[in-house]
C-alpha cells in the first residue's frame, strides 16, 4: 500500500507539471461548454421566441393576397418587413445580399385571381354530385396557383429553411381552404358567409399540448445546457488522453521501467496507480463542468444546469466514464512508440469517438449504416448513461443497459492494454 501511494503522489506531481495537459483538460472543454451551450441556446431562442426577418414583397391586390400578408405577419416566426421602393425582383436579390434580411417572400401578381378559381373548382367537384341549381356551382377548369416565391441566403441552414418552409405552407393552405369554405357555404345556402362564422372557422383551431416524456414523470422541459454539459464532460475526461498516453511513452523511453525493475516493484503498480490519479482527475473535471453549468451559467444568461435527482446514479456513471476513459488512455499510451504517436492518435480518435458516438452529431440523425458504428464507440454509452439522468429524470436502474457495454468496453480496454503490457514486457 505504501508503494502505491508513493507511486500516486509520484504521478500527482507529475501531472501537476504539465501544464499544457492540464489546459486540455480542464480550460478546452469549459470553453467548450460555454461557446456551445451559448450558440445552440440563442438557436433555440431564435426559433421559439425571436422572430426572423423577412423581406416581403406583394404585387398583387387582391383580397387573398391582402389576407396573407395578414396571416404572415400574426405568424410568430415572421418579423415581417414590407417593401414599397422594390419592384424588380434582382433589387430584393440585392437586398438579401447585403444582409437587410436573410429571408424574402414575394407574393406574385395572379396569386388571387388563382386562389379564388381553385376554390371554385374545388368547391365544384366536391359538390357535383349534389342536386343543387345549375347557377349555384360555377365549376371551372382547375387553374394552378401561381407559387410564392421564397428567397433565402445560402448561410440560412437546412433546418431553418424547412421551419420557414413549412410555416409558409401551412400559411398558404389556411388562406386558400379559408376561400374554399366560403364558395362551399355559398353554393348550398346562396348567401356569403356570415361573418361570426367565418371567425369562428378562422380562429377555431386545434391545439396542441406539448408534454415532454420522462421517467420521473417531472414534464420538466430540457434546456441547451443539459445537452451540452454531459457531452462535453465526456469530452473532457476520454481528452486525458493527451496527459496520461505521453506520460506512459514517456516513463517508457526515459528508463523509468528499468529503474522500476532494479526496486522490489513492477510496472504494473505504476500503471495502477496512473488509472487511479487520472480517475480522481475525471471526477474533478465533472465536479468543476457541473459547477460550472449550476452556478455560473445563470450569471451568463444561460439556462441554469439541473442536476439528477439520484445524486448516487450521477456519481456512479461519472465515476465509470471516468475508469473508460483512464483505461482508453492507458491503451494508446501502451501501444505508443512515441510521445508524438500517442497526442496524435489520441486527439484524432477522440473526436472521432465523440462523433460517432452522437456528441457532435445527434445520435437520431445518423444514417442507418453508422448504428453499428455509433455503438462501438464508449462515448455512445456514455452519453446516453447521462441523459437517462439529465434528460429523462431516470435512476440508476434505468440506465442499466447503458451502463452494462459500457462495462463491457471497459473490461475489453484494460484486457488489450494488459496484453500490450505483457507483449512488450513491461510486467
Amino acid at each position: 500500500m505504501f508503494k502505491l501511494w508513493s507511486t500516486i503522489i509520484k504521478d500527482y506531481r507529475i501531472l501537476t507539471r504539465d501544464k499544457m495537459g492540464l489546459t486540455l483538460m480542464f480550460v478546452m472543454p469549459i470553453i467548450l461548454a460555454i461557446v456551445i451551450a451559448s450558440v445552440q441556446n440563442s438557436t433555440f431562442e431564435l426559433v421559439n421566441e425571436n422572430k426572423i426577418p423577412v423581406l416581403l414583397l406583394n404585387k398583387d391586390t387582391g383580397e387573398p393576397a391582402r389576407e396573407l400578408e395578414t396571416a404572415l405577419s400574426k405568424v410568430g416566426m415572421f418579423d415581417i418587413k414590407k417593401v414599397h421602393d422594390i419592384q424588380d425582383e434582382a433589387d430584393l436579390e440585392s437586398r438579401i445580399n447585403t444582409k437587410d434580411a436573410l429571408v424574402a417572400i414575394v407574393i406574385p401578381a395572379n396569386y388571387s385571381e388563382g386562389v379564388l378559381k381553385k376554390a371554385k373548382h374545388v368547391t365544384g367537384e366536391a359538390l357535383k354530385n349534389i342536386t343543387l341549381q345549375e347557377d349555384s356551382i360555377r365549376t371551372e377548369g382547375p387553374d394552378t396557383v401561381i407559387p410564392v416565391k421564397l428567397y433565402y441566403h445560402p448561410v440560412l441552414q437546412q433546418s431553418f429553411r424547412k421551419s420557414i418552409d413549412g410555416m409558409l405552407q401551412s400559411t398558404l393552405q389556411f388562406i386558400q381552404s379559408k376561400y374554399i369554405v366560403k364558395n362551399v357555404y355559398y353554393a348550398v345556402n346562396e348567401e356569403n358567409i356570415p361573418d361570426a362564422l367565418e371567425r369562428q372557422i378562422v380562429t377555431n383551431q386545434t391545439p396542441v399540448a406539448e408534454i415532454p416524456v420522462s421517467k420521473s414523470n417531472s414534464r420538466q422541459i430540457p434546456n441547451a445546457t443539459q445537452h451540452n454539459i454531459p457531452a462535453w464532460t465526456i469530452f473532457a475526461m476520454f481528452f486525458i488522453v493527451i496527459s496520461l498516453g505521453s506520460s506512459i511513452v514517456r516513463e517508457k523511453l526515459n528508463g523509468s521501467i528499468i529503474r522500476l525493475r532494479t526496486l522490489p516493484t513492477y510496472f504494473g503498480l505504476a500503471i495502477v496507480s496512473k488509472q487511479i490519479t487520472y480517475v480522481l482527475v475525471t471526477l474533478l473535471q465533472a465536479a468543476v463542468i457541473f459547477s460550472i453549468g449550476t452556478w455560473l451559467f445563470p450569471h451568463m444568461g444561460l439556462p441554469a444546469l439541473n442536476l439528477p435527482a439520484d445524486k448516487i446514479a450521477l456519481f456512479f456513471v461519472t465515476f465509470i466514464c471516468g475508469v473508460c476513459a483512464t483505461s482508453f488512455a492507458i491503451c494508446v499510451g501502451v501501444f505508443s512508440n512515441t510521445q508524438e504517436q500517442a497526442n496524435g492518435f489520441g486527439a484524432v480518435s477522440v473526436v472521432l469517438l465523440a462523433a460517432v458516438g452522437g456528441l457532435l452529431v445527434p445520435s437520431f440523425v445518423m444514417p442507418a449504416s453508422f448504428q453499428f458504428i455509433m455503438r462501438l464507440s464508449p462515448l455512445h454509452w456514455c452519453l446516453e448513461a447521462y441523459y437517462g439522468l439529465f434528460l429523462e429524470g431516470g435512476n440508476l436502474q434505468d440506465i442499466w443497459m447503458n451502463i452494462i457495454p459500457l462495462l463491457v468496453i471497459t473490461v475489453l480496454l484494460q484486457i488489450i492494454a494488459f496484453y500490450g503490457l505483457r507483449r512488450k514486457s513491461l510486467i
